[in-house]
């Protein structure tokens, strides 16, 4: 069911009374304003121009080729699509590891040429130096923990993370930096979902899962993989919610053959 037209701007704030409320945090990613449309139009929480645009709009193996550039190009985008979600957007592989500074002047360019409200990274303990010069700024900042897929080639792997003690003690350790930082929220991302709930219970910020269980306080999935366009994709975190990719080539076969058959366009269909 849709949200009225006239349903309040989800803000950090509201995350954090939504959290307060037990109120589950709905997210999706988005990269474009047709789709961001729909999506915002439909009522989510929270939107994240995620660097999956990197694999999912630029057809690249990982999420570490996208630049800032572009992020602000699909940032825009979605952000003109959109009067209610809060709009969220990844600072790519680059622009905010090792370098307080340059985060900052990547954070700020995303918010003027953008419009978006927050910018998320990956890390713990090791960007904690980025997250709180951004926050200066008055940027809100999300924080991103577990597996990080900016940091694939360390990992080797997209295996479940967290499942020895001592990560997953550093797991939780690294979101209580996060939540003292100054961190609106925290994704987890593949991570053991009983670890994942005592990491939600341990933080007064919002928590949102992927692959993480149903123990946090929302979810977020890529928009092209719930809506079954992309195919090749199959963990065990992620529920279709529709097949349009059986649609949208079910759809093109359908043209392709009226075309090829003179069927259209018809006589209605012309001037």
């Amino acid at each position: 069911m849709s949200e009225p037209k006239d349903a309040r701007r989800v803000t950090t704030h509201v995350l954090q009374e939504m959290k307060a409320q037990g109120q589950p945090i709905a997210m999706l990613t988005a990269y474009d304003f047709s789709l961001a449309s729909l999506v915002d139009a439909a009522g989510i929480d929270v939107i994240l121009v995620g660097d999956s645009a990197s694999n999912v709009m630029a057809g690249h193996e990982t999420t570490l080729p996208i630049t800032l550039d572009q992020m602000i190009y699909h940032a825009s985008s979605v952000v003109r699509g959109c009067h209610r979600a809060l709009i969220v957007v990844d600072l790519p592989f680059g622009t905010y590891q090792g370098n307080s500074k340059g985060a900052l002047n990547s954070a700020i360019r995303i918010m003027k040429e953008s419009g978006a409200h927050a910018v998320k990274l990956e890390g713990g303990r090791e960007v904690i130096g980025s997250i709180e010069r951004i926050l200066t700024a008055g940027i809100p900042v999300m924080g991103h923990l577990g597996l990080t897929p900016q940091s694939i080639y360390k990992f080797g792997t997209y295996v479940v993370r967290a499942k020895e003690e001592a990560e997953a003690q550093r797991l939780r350790e690294d979101a209580k930096l996060l939540e003292q930082a100054g961190c609106f929220a925290i994704v987890l991302e593949k991570i053991p979902a009983a670890l994942a709930a005592e990491v939600a219970r341990s933080v007064s910020i919002p928590v949102i899962g992927i692959g993480a269980g149903g123990g946090v306080d929302g979810q977020v999935l890529v928009l092209h993989d719930m809506l079954g366009i992309n195919k090749a994709f199959n963990p065990r975190f992620l529920r279709r919610y529709a097949d349009l990719h059986g649609v949208i080539t079910g759809a093109v076969g359908r043209y392709l053959n009226d075309v090829r058959s003179r069927d259209f366009p018809s006589a209605d269909e012309q001037y």
